[in-house]
């Protein structure tokens, strides 16, 4: 097994992951630095804030939601590089945070980020997950989402990006207490005296 693969233990874990993500996806979509607080706060509830909200839920390996809020400037900011990155003139960008093409890319890039988060979980720890659409709000007040999945003690953590510009935006995991466990460690000593042992030696060592 891959060395690799045993650095999903927790929570905390499976959001570095999550931030490693957004971050590259969003920096190679925009060419620009955007980075993320290495200080992760614990939060009691996940919300859709103010100005724009977007959220994926998850399922399979374990139950989840994800949210990013941005404010306006984030999110104008982040649209713009994006598209001219991709080539597109200036002066046919939208300006304002509340237009569809606003949402329309920040919800592309959401399932870009989503995307390759479940693609990492999957080679770092054979973890796969299934995510619904993004679904990507304009809002002006705070929402609480509450979503039908059964979560086993459900841990919410908030995580605080920045971008080129000096514009913030935040992440929000919500997802069911979970201890990875991982039993097939070709490193252990158990496994290499396991390994070495002649089979006939470990029949005769049995209390039968």
């Amino acid at each position: 097994m891959n060395s690799k693969k045993n650095t999903i233990r927790k929570t905390e874990d499976v959001l570095s992951v999550l931030c490693t993500s957004v971050s590259s996806v969003l920096s190679k979509a925009t060419a620009s630095e955007i980075r993320y607080s290495p200080t992760i706060q614990k939060i009691t509830k996940t919300c859709l804030k103010p100005d724009i909200g977007c959220f994926v839920l998850f399922e399979g390996a374990f139950s989840g939601l994800i949210i990013i809020n941005m404010s306006a400037s984030a999110a104008v900011e982040i649209y713009q590089s994006y598209m001219e990155n991709m080539g597109m003139s200036e002066k046919d960008l939208a300006v304002n945070h509340t237009a569809d093409e606003v949402s329309n890319t920040l919800g592309e890039l959401m399932n870009q980020m989503v995307g390759n988060f479940q693609g990492q979980l999957e080679l770092l720890a054979d973890l796969s997950l299934y995510q619904t659409q993004p679904k990507m709000l304009v809002i002006n007040k705070e929402l609480v989402l509450s979503f039908n999945t059964n979560l086993d003690r459900p841990q919410s953590r908030r995580v605080v990006f920045t971008t080129e510009k000096r514009n913030t935006f935040y992440l929000e995991m919500s997802m069911e207490k979970t201890e990875f466990v991982f039993l097939d460690n070709e490193d252990s000593d158990d496994r290499q005296l396991l390994k070495k042992k002649d089979p006939n030696e470990m029949i005769e060592d049995l209390d039968i």
